[in-house]
């Protein structure tokens, strides 16, 4: 989403409208490997995000300065670019900086016009939570990009980065989701899910961020799977997101992981780190890392107490995480729907 347009002025000169986007980062929580598919996945936006200003500078010789930002507002990525084919310039380039490179080409393949300008150029982007946690700093980085060409994110997204392209979906929601791919695009509709038993729901840090490329690599290696798996899982979703009670919703997060763990010969996260555990425990995303949902009746602070002996800080209760639904009943939708 665009944020805001203002004028700046620089050294006395009168240079072009800043242009500020902002993409909200993402949880996977059901639907996990097998959205790549068709499976029915129930995504969820972040409060948290990242956001990317342009501003422009007269200049004779024009070039893209990219300054990346952490958290803290520490500068953790910085280079340079030229214009006619998007090349980094920087001696020795970094994979971070070569992935940005893959994507302002494609950029470019997508619209013509894209940095075209006689002018100097400025990029900086500011990510709301560190890069280690997995919670979207490239699908932000894609979908704001993309806002800035004029261009479709998802064309962007499966171009570059791959994946399903549930989290572009997130990016540009402000709400829950339910999010398909179909052969002839992505289909999504906001959900209003916001389960009476929210605050049983809390986000636990596994500290071991997961690449999604080698993830989808392993998926595709596993195929094919049993004939009812993606309607198995598509209905299991269906039922998450209307489900009435934490004892119902701990039911369905069993059946889900014994699905994802006996096709995919992987070892459910309960069962492999916390198997002295009392509640339930949702892998998110890809399996053995990032973030994963946890289920408790025993109140925030003996929750966070568990895992923080477990060695695992980082802990979020549902709602100071997770978007809430908007209001459906008075605003139409304009993403491509679940038909």
């Amino acid at each position: 989403m665009m944020l805001e347009t203002n004028t700046t002025q620089t050294s006395g000169q009168k240079v072009q409208p800043d242009h500020k986007y902002y993409g909200h980062g993402k949880l996977l929580l059901s639907g996990e490997y097998f959205v790549m598919d068709g499976a029915h996945a129930l995504a969820l936006p972040l409060k948290l995000g990242q956001e990317l200003s342009v501003s422009y500078s007269h200049s004779f010789d024009p070039k893209l300065t990219w300054k990346s930002y952490d958290a803290n507002g520490e500068l953790w990525f910085e280079g340079t670019y030229e214009f006619w084919h998007c090349r980094c310039l920087d001696e020795n380039p970094s994979e971070i900086a070569l992935f940005l490179e893959k994507i302002l080409q494609q950029a470019r393949i997508q619209n013509k016009h894209f940095l075209r300008e006689e002018m100097d150029v400025l990029v900086e982007t500011k990510l709301d939570f560190p890069y280690e946690w997995g919670l979207g700093s490239s699908s932000t980085l894609i979908y704001n990009v993309a806002q800035w060409a004029y261009i479709s994110p998802f064309e962007l997204a499966f171009n570059t980065f791959g994946g399903s392209g549930y989290d572009i979906a997130c990016a540009q929601s402000d709400g829950p989701i339910l999010y398909q791919r179909k052969s002839n695009g992505p289909h999504w509709s906001p959900i209003s899910f916001n389960p009476k038993f929210t605050e049983e729901l809390f986000f636990v840090y596994l500290g071991k961020k997961q690449e999604t490329s080698s993830a989808i690599k392993y998926y595709q290696q596993k195929r094919p799977f049993e004939a009812n798996v993606i309607e198995t899982l598509s209905k299991i979703t269906d039922d998450m997101k209307t489900a009435d009670s934490l004892e119902e919703f701990e039911f369905l997060i069993q059946a889900h992981e014994k699905i994802v763990a006996d096709n995919l010969g992987l070892k459910r996260v309960k069962d492999e780190m916390f198997p002295d555990y009392w509640g339930e425990i949702k892998s998110l995303g890809a399996w053995g890392g990032d973030f994963a949902l946890v289920t408790s009746k025993l109140g925030a602070k003996l929750t966070k107490k568990y895992f923080e002996e477990k060695g695992h800080q980082v802990f979020f209760k549902y709602n100071d995480l997770i978007l809430t639904s908007p209001d459906l009943t008075s605003k139409s939708s304009g993403h491509d729907l679940i038909q």
